[in-house]
């Protein structure tokens, strides 16, 4: 069947970038087992009876960690320790030393201790895995004359060439400049643009359409239908990797305000849960990631209002029929008009 072309290929990326699905894949798994620390520090906290989470917004965050090693060091004074967050958080003293006003025995800063060197240890993995990624993304110096292209180590990726047969108007964007065009979409960083790209790639010539590119990530609707009665929509598997990194960057849009898809979240969200709404949410984000790279140019948000803008006509209707329910006689007249 191969050989005859009834199989259509499968994507199979080079090996320069499934070395960086690992790097960002690993970089994943640092950033979960750091998460999973933090909740054993605070467990530890809470162990104590210290109610330092209730009072910062972040217990790793600069005040709080100044607190957590004078409380390693030995500090036991809560006057003192709450006087180092003092300016940082929005906090007064006395609600700082309330909370802080408990016993902290030496196993809890022992423990605390082992913690705080704990996520250190993860903080500099990351960092460090972070710089290789960035390396391995940045586009190579062409290289001079009896010169090699790499000496030592992984060289970085190259930007894959178009086919000669393809019709894009826009040249491939290399891998830098796909992380750029990434990151102007509202709820994807840096860190899940590169994750994507990684699992996905800068050259969308190897999918047919925007839907293709979603049913091989598994962030479509599933088809599954008997006698002609569909039975479920559950999306179908894809890759697990890029489509936790989708949902992951349709929740922090659906938290920005005066965007197209942080309105189409929340309108999502109110009818069918936000589970629902962050996979839809996502959809659309890699519909936007497909056109961009396959495209070029830049995003362009559609604006907070688009729904309502769209719906203006229903909206209305729906508004004067409401009217009428309650017993009034509508007629509608433009604010041109009526001046």
């Amino acid at each position: 069947m191969l050989s005859h072309g009834l199989l259509s290929a499968s994507f199979i990326p080079s090996a320069s970038q499934r070395h960086l699905r690992e790097l960002t894949r690993y970089r994943t798994k640092l950033v979960e087992e750091r998460a999973r620390e933090v909740n054993r520090l605070q467990k530890t906290l809470e162990d104590t009876n210290i109610k330092l989470g209730d009072v910062v917004s972040d217990v790793l965050g600069k005040a709080a960690e100044l607190i957590l090693r004078a409380m390693v060091a030995g500090e036991t004074d809560p006057g003192r320790l709450a006087a180092l967050a003092v300016g940082r958080v929005r906090a007064s003293q006395e609600v700082l030393e309330g909370a802080l006003r408990r016993t902290v025995t030496a196993h809890h800063r022992f423990m605390l201790g082992e913690h705080l060197r704990q996520i250190d240890h993860l903080n500099e993995a990351i960092m460090r895995v972070s710089e290789e990624i960035a390396r391995r993304l940045d586009p190579p110096d062409p290289p001079e004359d009896d010169e090699p292209s790499a000496e030592g180590g992984e060289s970085p990726l190259q930007a894959p060439q178009a086919p000669a047969s393809s019709d894009a108007d826009a040249p491939p964007l290399n891998w830098q400049e796909a992380v750029r065009h990434l990151d102007q979409i509202p709820g994807i960083s840096e860190q899940v643009a590169q994750g994507l790209l990684a699992e996905i790639g800068v050259n969308m010539n190897q999918f047919s359409s925007s839907k293709h590119l979603a049913s091989w990530v598994g962030m479509c609707p599933g088809n599954h239908e008997s006698a002609g009665k569909r039975l479920s929509g559950k999306t179908r598997k894809g890759n697990l990797h890029a489509r936790r990194l989708l949902i992951q960057a349709a929740h922090a849009a659906g938290r920005t305000k005066n965007t197209y898809l942080g309105a189409q979240y929340r309108r999502l969200a109110a009818r069918r849960g936000p589970k629902k709404a962050a996979v839809a949410v996502g959809h659309s984000i890699l519909v936007i990631v497909y056109h961009l790279l396959r495209d070029g140019g830049t995003y362009q948000d559609l604006g907070g209002n688009y729904f309502n803008e769209r719906d203006h006509q229903v909206v209305q209707k729906q508004l004067v029929r409401q009217l009428e329910r309650m017993g009034y006689q509508v007629e509608l007249q433009s604010m041109a008009q009526a001046g």
